[in-house]
C-alpha cells in the first residue's frame, strides 16, 4: 500500500486548514526518538495555531520492527514508550533538564519554543478489554481504543465497550481534567439521519470524538472527498 510520511502531510494539513484538529493516529513512539517527536509536535502546534494532538502507541504489527532489526518485545517497547512520554513532557516544559532511564539518556538539554497550547493533548492507543494499556492512557488526555476478540482478531467497538472503557478510566484516573475517548467507524454519506443515530449512540455511551474512516476500502479519491465535504455525521 503506498504511504506518505504522516509528519510531512500533517504540516501540509496545518497550513491548508483553519479549524480542524490534526495529529498522527498514532505514532509508534518506541520506534522514534522522543526528542524528535517532541520537536515535530511543537512545530506542528505552532503551524496549526494550537490545533495539534499527539497520538501515541506501541506500534504494530511486529513486522514493522523486525523488518528493520528493531526491538519487537512488547514489554521493552512499553517501557520505552513510558520513558519517551516523560522525555516529551519535559521537552515541552521549555526548562533545562537531564534524563537517565533504562533506554534513553539526555544531558543538560532545553527545547524552545514551548507549545502554543498550554498543553498539547496526548491520546494513547489501547486495546479493549486488556486493562494494562488503559493505565497509561488514564494518565494522559485521551485514548483511541480498538477491540480485540479472544482469538486475537480485531472488531469494531460497541457502545457497551465505550461504557466499559469510561468506567475503567474513571477508576484509574486521578486527574479531574477532561478525558477523550475516540471511536473510529463508518457512517453512510447518503443517509444523514442514520449516520447521526450511529454517532449519537456512542456519544451517549461516553465517546467524545468520532473519527470517520476514510480509506481505499470506501472507493476512489472522488468518493472519499465527497464524504469529507458532507461533513460530520449529524452536523
Amino acid at each position: 500500500v503506498p504511504y506518505g510520511d504522516p509528519w510531512i502531510l500533517l504540516a501540509a494539513m496545518a497550513l491548508a486548514t483553519k479549524r480542524v484538529r490534526i495529529g498522527p493516529m498514532v505514532t509508534p513512539l518506541p520506534r522514534r526518538r522522543p526528542w524528535t517527536v517532541a520537536r515535530e509536535a511543537v512545530t506542528l502546534d505552532h503551524l496549526s495555531g494550537g490545533r495539534f494532538t499527539l497520538g501515541i502507541g506501541l506500534g504494530a504489527p511486529a513486522k514493522e520492527f523486525t523488518a528493520f532489526a528493531e526491538e519487537d518485545d512488547a514489554k521493552i517497547r512499553a517501557a520505552k514508550l513510558d520513558e519517551g512520554l516523560e522525555i516529551i513532557a519535559r521537552c515541552w516544559s521549555g526548562e533545562r533538564f537531564s534524563f537517565s532511564g533504562e533506554y534513553y539518556r539526555l544531558e543538560d538539554v532545553q527545547f524552545l519554543p514551548r507549545p502554543l497550547q498550554p498543553r498539547i493533548p496526548i491520546w494513547a492507543a489501547a486495546t479493549w478489554p486488556v486493562r494494562a494499556p488503559f493505565r497509561r492512557a488514564a494518565r494522559l488526555d485521551g485514548t483511541w481504543p480498538l477491540r480485540r476478540n479472544p482469538d486475537g482478531t480485531s472488531a469494531p467497538l460497541t457502545p457497551d465497550d465505550v461504557r466499559g472503557i469510561r468506567e475503567l478510566v474513571g477508576e484509574l484516573r486521578t486527574s479531574a481534567e477532561p478525558f477523550d475517548i475516540l471511536v473510529a467507524g463508518v457512517t453512510p454519506s447518503d443517509d444523514p439521519v442514520h449516520a447521526a443515530e450511529i454517532t449519537r449512540e456512542f456519544a451517549d455511551a461516553g465517546a467524545t470524538w468520532w473519527t470517520e474512516r476514510i480509506n481505499s476500502a470506501r472507493g476512489g479519491f472522488d468518493r472519499q472527498r465527497e464524504r469529507v465535504r458532507k461533513g460530520p455525521p449529524g452536523a
